[in-house]
């Protein structure tokens, strides 16, 4: 049945990571990271049933080749802990078709990616294990009208009661960093795990499916259940193989203690009967 997944993360360079190597493993291409030299081939991954990058229309056309648009992000970024990248990972509803899925992935990212300006390359998975999936990897810095990169951010002086600049010990002018987007806003973790849950039940009831999806944790529901783990692709075909895994073990436990749950319910309710 349809479950609910979204995760979103950060590709920094400071942590070793590469917007270049994550669309090459996304996409199963080969690409070489101009800002190191580093060649990525993941042509030899299988399970890749659809690739497309979605642009703003300020965007040069030439982001449309994928080394091309995440080798100018890779250029761009100086900092050795540079922020590079977006990256959202979506489960998809296996009750809809694959057509389905792609038009529900391409709304998704236009309504709320495109339309604010970020460049979309996005990628669904499915090796047939029962776990469709898309990765979605977006810019992080805007671009002007002619889709030259801005600055994400800018420093303006901190101001006194009087409006005169604070000076510090050391001589120099107190200062403080303000983004001039807000797409690293925490709120919009809320924002875009909500829009992905309704964009899905609207595709499902679209197709007269009864399944829906709910970005909501139980608790928040008002449910008294145990959430299971994200379990992932490797995990998932390994279990399929009858190899048993430590997530594996852990969703069998809390399903285990779910039913357990249940039944107390059930006996309290005789009770209070």
């Amino acid at each position: 049945m349809a479950i609910y997944h979204c995760s979103i993360k950060i590709i920094s360079r400071g942590n070793g990571k590469s917007a270049v190597a994550a669309a090459a493993y996304q996409s199963g291409e080969k690409i070489t990271n101009e800002w190191d030299g580093m060649i990525h081939d993941y042509t030899r991954k299988r399970g890749i049933v659809h690739s497309g990058i979605l642009l703003p229309s300020n965007a040069p056309p030439d982001f449309q080749d994928r080394g091309t648009l995440w080798n100018s992000v890779e250029q761009i970024e100086k900092a050795c802990n540079s922020q590079l990248a977006r990256e959202l990972e979506v489960a998809l509803p296996i009750e809809l078709s694959r057509e389905e899925q792609l038009r529900l992935v391409r709304e998704y990212c236009s309504s709320q990616f495109v339309s604010k300006g970020m460049c979309a390359d996005f990628n669904i998975h499915d090796t047939g294990s029962g776990n469709p999936h898309a990765h979605i990897l977006l810019t992080m810095r805007p671009m002007d009208e002619q889709g030259k990169w801005l600055p994400k951010s800018k420093k303006e002086y901190v101001l006194d009661e009087n409006g005169e600049r604070i000076r510090l010990a050391s001589g120099r002018y107190k200062t403080r960093k303000v983004d001039l987007v807000d797409w690293n806003s925490h709120d919009n973790a809320e924002v875009w795990r909500k829009a992905w849950a309704d964009l899905a039940n609207s595709f499902l009831e679209q197709s007269n499916r009864p399944e829906r999806i709910d970005h909501r944790s139980y608790e928040r529901q008002g449910i008294e259940q145990i959430p299971t783990v994200h379990i992932g692709v490797a995990a998932s075909q390994m279990e399929k193989k009858g190899i048993v895994t430590e997530r594996g073990e852990l969703n069998r436990s809390i399903k285990a203690a779910n039913r357990m749950l249940r039944e107390i319910q059930a006996q309290i309710g005789k009770l209070k009967e």
